[in-house]
């Protein structure tokens, strides 16, 4: 059985926090997740986040924090 491919344009807030903690091996909380993206504004009516955005996002949060 084949992975199941993932669109990165249009992620729910849990796939996120899934791609995340395991892309770290560590856990990303569901509800860190969500505070960034409600932050952002960057959920969509149909309730998915583009993770593209979503980087970028705490990419302008980590360079302004300085």
């Amino acid at each position: 059985m084949e992975p199941k491919q993932l669109n990165i344009t249009a992620l729910t807030i849990e796939q996120i926090a899934e791609v995340l903690s395991k892309s770290s091996r560590r856990n990303i909380p569901v509800e860190y997740v969500r505070r960034v993206v409600e932050d952002a504004d960057i959920l969509r009516a149909d309730g998915t986040v583009n993770l593209i955005e979503y980087v970028a996002f705490l990419a302008r949060e980590v360079k302004y924090a300085r």
